[in-house]
């Protein structure tokens, strides 16, 4: 009944986890394709977004300029000129179309934006037909249909970047529309304010649409100034900042309220202005442009390989989790054999793991509870055990010219050494003032003198650092003792006492040495019984 309750436990600590990591591994693979399609999402928004605030911030306005000069100066130059900016939007009309997401893709207020841009557009077909039957006279001007397909364009872009889930491209997108509507607004006060300034062909509409391109110039840059700390935007701040810039704005907001009363100089250096303004602000919008595509490509990259490391880690966990259950399968006898000695070693490990709080090793307390588990084995452990004692040779001149500070430090340090190098399985402990003991499993005596020999050249060899700067160097004497590993002879006292009478002959040697077995010379022994009743300080 036992070995059932034990097999039955097993199989549930092995089914159990296997559920959970499947499940796990199941949220984890569905998770990560979420993550998957957002980032692919927004990879193409973000060519979206470039497409379409290039076609509202440059094809659409260029296309208008060159139909208007072709309606003022009608011949073969600047009709090549309008029939080659009308080839150029069509061109990024079709890439823009082409790379926007399904329509079962978009939500009922982006298909109706859509909609309405497509609407848009069929009225800029319908201006060209009209410009070339020759139906706009001489100062003919289709600036309201090109102008709402900007704004329209402007208007999809805008609610296409609200779709984006990366903070980094959001910010970026978010700077772009900033700059396009800054954009948008200087194209149409240049093109109208040139026409105020000309005095020629400049209506009461002319000057709502002035206006309303002073507005969203004014809006443009309050959303830059948002985003101040982009060096994109702290470039064209700083740029609208100059003297000249101000002078021309203010000369605008003239214009807006129709008290501007200009000469040709004024004007001439008003054009200018714009016209480098302008320029300037079209070198940004390149530069985000291409940024948010090298951001869109590495958002993309990233999603692919975020999904090919899923993908392998999930096929690696159900391979490991099949694997641990036919070994796991295999192992029940084993496990049904060794379970209670186990269980009681553990038990007696967990009570034992108290610690010196100054070296980090057990304490004696600890060491023993620890070591007379390990004895309690011995049915299915070593033949051999050892004990090593070993304590640093003048320890008390350390504390006496150094203070107990400096003393501390040593012990730290040669803990320190002691458990890097004795073997991971041997047990240490600090055994009383500058005392440590180590117990060795599968050792006999000339195998642990080799193991505290390397211990002590470590410790020969260290060079102990003072706060101060002072470097010390310390040695220490070492005693061995070991013997069979028995279950009839679980004794560990006597392997104690046979080792301190070691490490007394080795400090009778001259210290600094190790000494392996009961044997004492007779003044180490004299030695001994002189010194018996004395505290383990004597022994420096």
């Amino acid at each position: 009944m036992k070995f059932k309750n034990i097999r039955r436990a097993v199989l549930a600590a092995i089914l159990l986890p296997f559920v959970f990591m499947i499940a796990e591994g199941v949220v984890l693979i569905r998770s990560s394709l979420t993550q998957y399609r957002a980032l692919e999402n927004d990879h193409l928004f973000a060519d979206v977004l470039a497409r379409g605030g290039s076609i509202a911030a440059n094809q659409i306005l260029a296309e208008l300029v060159a139909t208007r000069t072709y309606i003022n100066n009608p011949d073969e130059t600047t009709r090549a000129a309008m029939l080659e900016r009308r080839s150029a939007l069509d061109m990024e009309r079709a890439h823009f179309n082409a790379s926007l997401p399904a329509a079962e893709a978009l939500d009922v207020g982006l298909r109706s934006q859509l909609s309405n841009l497509r609407l848009a557009y069929s009225r800029i077909i319908a201006a060209r037909s009209a410009v070339d039957q020759g139906y706009y006279g001489r100062g003919g001007n289709p600036v309201h249909i090109y102008g709402q397909a900007g704004l329209k364009q402007l208007g999809l872009v805008e609610s296409l970047s609200l779709r984006i889930h990366d903070p980094v491209l959001m910010r970026k997108s978010s700077e772009l529309m900033s700059i396009l509507l800054s954009y948008y607004g200087e194209r149409l006060i240049g093109n109208l304010g040139q026409r105020y300034l000309d005095r020629t062909d400049f209506s009461a509409m002319s000057h709502e649409q002035l206006v309303q391109g002073q507005m969203m110039l004014g809006n443009g840059m309050d959303r830059l100034r948002f985003h101040s700390s982009s060096p994109v935007v702290r470039d064209i701040l700083a740029y609208r900042a100059q003297a000249d810039e101000v002078w021309a704005d203010t000369f605008t907001q003239a214009m807006v309220s129709g008290a501007l009363r200009p000469d040709k100089a004024i004007r001439d250096k008003w054009i200018g202005i714009q016209n480098a303004r302008l320029g300037f602000l079209r070198q940004k919008i390149d530069s985000v442009t291409t940024d948010i595509h090298v951001t869109g490509e590495a958002l993309s990259m990233r999603s692919h390989v975020h999904m090919t490391i899923v993908l392998a880690l999930s096929c690696g966990l159900v391979l490991l989790v099949a694997l641990i259950a036919a070994l796991a399968v295999r192992g029940i006898r084993l496990v049904a054999r060794v379970t209670e000695e186990r269980e009681l070693l553990i038990k007696e490990l967990r009570n034992a793991a108290q610690t010196d709080l100054l070296t980090g090793l057990y304490n004696r307390r600890g060491f023993e509870a620890a070591a007379l588990a390990l004895l309690m084995q011995a049915k299915y452990g070593s033949r051999w055990i050892s004990v090593v004692l070993f304590d640093l040779d003048h320890f008390k001149k350390i504390n006496d010219m150094h203070g107990h500070d400096a003393g501390d430090i040593v012990l730290k340090r040669v803990a320190g050494i002691a458990r890097e190098t004795f073997r991971s399985f041997d047990l240490l402990v600090r055994h009383g003032g500058e005392e440590f003991m180590a117990l060795l499993p599968d050792s006999t005596p000339e195998d642990a003198a080799v193991v505290a020999e390397r211990v002590r050249s470590a410790i020969e060899a260290a060079e102990i650092e003072l706060p101060g700067g002072e470097i010390l160097r310390v040695t220490a004497s070492f005693g061995c003792a070991g013997r069979a590993n028995a279950a009839s002879n679980r004794n560990f006292e006597d392997l104690v006492k046979r080792a301190d009478l070691a490490l007394y002959a080795a400090k009778a040697s001259g210290r600094n040495c190790v000494v392996a077995g009961p044997v004492v010379p007779a003044a180490g022994q004299e030695e001994r019984r002189r010194m018996a009743a004395g505290s383990h300080e004597s022994r420096l």
